[in-house]
């Protein structure tokens, strides 16, 4: 089928504080959209203040799939993550809507574009391997290892990302190639006209502003309880991946005696902070992208015309 022929979906990309969730629900209001959330802490039930869960009036007027779909003790993959969204996008389109795709992972965006056939599958006796190296080492010996091996790839880690990092080590010893490779050799295998924005602010200093105070916000709501009310709830340890998600791994660390509020709420924002930086470099180097300014007054607007566009051609 000619690329002309497919149906249209919309990819909405940003920094974690950009904006993304009140852009899209500005533009349900006048085009005939659903939103699909790309978001790996987002997918975890009872994680609300530390994610940024949108809040029920919102949800009530702006539905948003693939929210709460796993209890925080399973993992969610960028694989997983595929087969769900390919099957919501179906829907969708039967529905007679458009897919509108929102969130700030980017491997799970690049997997839906580019699909993750070239990567092998997760080998136990590899990751076993792994994980004692990283038990006698370190997380971030292993990252330093992985800048000599995959220096794309590590540069968009952070040097205690020990779940990305043992996959990305994982892929290297199975296949004595970069993982950045096999991805930029994976073929493109989305059946729609996608329209990738990319939400990329003018002034750093004012997304730095932002995600200080949607940290200050969270610790008010109650972060620190919501993550007490998790451990009474499920069977969780430190290393799973959702305890791993930015602010958790802090809290965690407070809950435990290992630090105190200040040092919190600094780690908090710093890894915050971290986290859009490593975002931004994935945007700023991604192919076909339309860059936005999250800070332009008339941001809807712009955003607005260029989806009326999109989904009126052919």
């Amino acid at each position: 089928m000619p690329v002309h022929s497919f149906p249209p979906a919309i990819f909405l990309m940003g920094p974690t504080a950009s904006g993304k969730t009140a852009l899209a629900v500005s533009l349900l209001e006048h085009l005939p959209l659903e939103i699909i959330s790309v978001d790996s802490a987002l997918v975890y039930r009872g994680m609300d203040i530390g994610t940024a869960k949108p809040d029920a009036a919102t949800l009530a007027h702006a539905p948003h799939h693939l929210l709460g779909i796993r209890d925080p003790t399973e993992t969610y993959s960028a694989a997983a993550f595929c087969e769900d969204a390919q099957r919501l996008m179906a829907d969708i389109v039967a529905r007679g809507k458009v897919p509108l795709l929102v969130g700030g992972t980017m491997l799970y965006f690049r997997a839906l574009l580019h699909g993750l056939d070239d990567l092998p599958r997760a080998d136990p006796a590899v990751r076993q391997e792994l994980e004692c190296v990283a038990a006698a080492r370190g997380w971030p010996a292993l990252h330093a290892e992985l800048a000599q091996a995959d220096p794309v790839t590590a540069a968009r880690l952070a040097p205690n990302d020990s779940q990305r990092i043992g996959r990305a080590l994982e892929i290297f010893q199975l296949t004595g190639k970069p993982m950045s490779a096999l991805l930029d050799r994976a073929q493109a295998a989305l059946p729609y006209r996608v329209l990738q924005l990319a939400l990329i602010p003018s002034d750093r200093t004012v997304l730095h502003q932002r995600i200080a105070a949607r940290f200050d916000a969270m610790l008010a709501e109650g972060l620190i309880d919501e993550v007490k009310s998790l451990r009474l709830t499920y069977a969780l340890s430190a290393d799973l991946p959702a305890m791993r998600a930015v602010g958790y791994r802090q809290t965690w660390a407070y809950l435990d005696g290992e630090i105190d509020l200040s040092t919190l709420r600094e780690q908090g924002i710093a890894a915050t902070r971290q986290l859009a930086k490593r975002q931004l470099t994935w945007l700023r180097s991604w192919p076909g992208a339309v860059v936005l300014d999250c800070l332009a007054d008339d941001l809807d607007a712009q955003a607005s015309a260029l989806l009326q566009k999109h989904l009126h051609s052919e």
